[in-house]
């Protein structure tokens, strides 16, 4: 078990900024920032900041599914009494994460790539489990995201993150790292929890070594892949499947549920990857086929794209430039809304017109908000277009920014109407769920239905398979198409 501080409650008072504690897990004393009804609270703020973020998955049946094995294994949890809440997000990135006071959070790309109801009971019970031993609020201790900024894993400069406003507490708390010891009682709980409920636990090690393959490619993912933030020593599998085999005896548990089939079923149709009615990236373009604009993204960039920004940013994290609704009901308007929002001082101001379309051109500074920090440049296009006022805006420091001048201009200035029918009706790829008719290697059975070669390990992967194995007759097998 975790070797939680130990520390007397007269000691503990000494200090106003710490609450003394029995972690309900345990039952050993452990001293945190927050009491409970702290840690509830903070899970409320965060919560809507974090669909804000992200959005919901728009499923009603998936969603009351999750809400409701939930609740099955929160009944059984060490604090039963605690109001969970349970939300699958609208995106692509492959994570489960728990918040304080109760809230977990399934991302639709993790969801695709659960191969059973045990899969997914495992992985709840593990977030769950973080909840129960207060993890995340131990973590308060540290403090360790303070004032981050962060794109698709790049950490930006720390005096940029006000622009990004990446630094909320519901994105703080989301990105908490854990100890491997946090880790390893969340995996305890996650078998327990899920065995209890009648699950298969030797499922989550399997599904662990599924993740383990699972590299997406994609630099728009909004959060980290679930194990780079979950830290996965090398027995990691062994402890998992020895803790699965003790409580199947514990429990006389002699035909545990595992429910692929219905699980598969369950997600037919679930979106794969980038949303395209949120916009998506192509060839190093971004579409928005909703309110028909487009856009370069600079080569080598990142970027993130969420229903409120389109965020960018360089590897080096030294620059910073996002896309964003304005607010005013005139670009001088706006204008004057963003010169008061960030504080800045203009240095040239000017109209223009942007591939047919009036804007603003707006160079400013913003002088150092502490001692110490450096004076940072900001390079804005204010565009009108189809009813709506976008604020295109590039900053760096005042030292750096000429290295990123031509990036942001080159960008602002090729914002466009959409008109390309092809790309404004373009679909979103969904998990299709096919039959094997013969028996079939898998990579065979790929093959035939039309999965292209670049993407075959892909989906030996999504399915938690290698090509080489054999697929009996009317197995069910996940395939990627519109």
């Amino acid at each position: 078990m975790k070797k939680y501080i130990l520390i007397s409650c007269l000691i503990a008072t000494t200090s106003l900024l710490t609450d003394c504690a029995r972690n309900p897990v345990t039952g050993r004393k452990q001293v945190v920032l927050m009491s409970e009804a702290q840690e509830i609270a903070m899970g409320k703020e965060a919560d809507p900041q974090i669909i804000a973020q992200f959005g919901l998955y728009e499923d009603t049946a998936i969603q009351n599914f999750v809400v409701s094995k939930g609740k099955q294994i929160a009944a059984i949890s060490y604090r039963p009494n605690l109001e969970h809440n349970f939300r699958v997000l609208n995106s692509e990135a492959v994570n489960a994460f728990a918040t304080p006071g109760g809230y977990v959070y399934f991302t639709r790309g993790i969801m695709a790539h659960f191969n059973s109801e045990a899969d997914f009971a495992g992985v709840m019970g593990h977030e769950i489990g973080h909840i129960s031993y207060r993890h995340s609020v131990a973590q308060q201790r540290n403090a360790i995201l303070a004032q981050l900024g962060i794109i698709a894993g790049i950490i930006i400069n720390p005096e940029l993150a006000q622009f990004a406003e990446l630094a909320s507490t519901g994105v703080q708390l989301l990105l908490l790292k854990y100890s491997r010891d946090a880790e390893r009682e969340a995996d305890e709980l996650g078998v327990e929890y899920s065995s209890k409920i009648g699950y298969d636990a030797k499922q989550m090690a399997l599904f662990f070594k599924t993740l383990e393959r699972q590299t997406t490619g994609t630099e728009g993912a909004e959060l980290p892949e679930f194990l780079s933030t979950h830290p996965n020593p090398a027995d990691r599998y062994v402890t998992v499947n020895k803790l699965a085999d003790d409580w199947k005896k514990k429990l006389n548990l002699n035909s545990p549920i595992v429910n692929r089939n219905s699980w598969l079923r369950r997600i037919e149709g679930l979106i794969y990857g980038e949303d395209p009615r949120e916009g998506y990236r192509e060839n190093n373009m971004f579409y928005h086929p909703v309110l028909k604009f487009q856009f370069p993204i600079p080569l080598n960039w990142n970027y993130q794209n969420t229903p409120q920004r389109v965020q960018m940013a360089p590897k080096d994290g030294k620059a910073l430039m996002m896309l964003m609704l304005a607010q005013g009901a005139s670009l001088q308007e706006a204008a004057n809304n963003i010169t008061q929002q960030y504080k800045l001082v203009p240095v040239e101001t000017r109209n223009i017109t942007v591939n047919g379309l009036p804007a603003i051109l707006l160079l400013a500074d913003q002088q150092p908000q502490q001692q110490g920090q450096p004076a940072l440049r900001t390079l804005s296009y204010i565009i009108q277009h189809g009813g709506n006022i976008y604020h295109m805006i590039g900053v760096s420091t005042i030292t750096d920014f000429n290295n990123y001048s031509a990036a942001f201009t080159n960008t602002m200035q090729a914002f466009r109407p959409l008109t390309d029918p092809v790309k404004i009706n373009k679909k979103p790829q969904r998990v299709r769920i096919r039959t094997a008719g013969t028996a079939m290697t898998l990579s065979k059975f790929l093959s035939q239905n039309n999965v292209p070669g670049a993407r075959l390990e892909e989906h030996a992967i999504l399915n938690g398979m290698q090509l080489t194995d054999n697929v009996p007759q009317g197995t069910l097998i996940k395939v990627i198409a519109e």
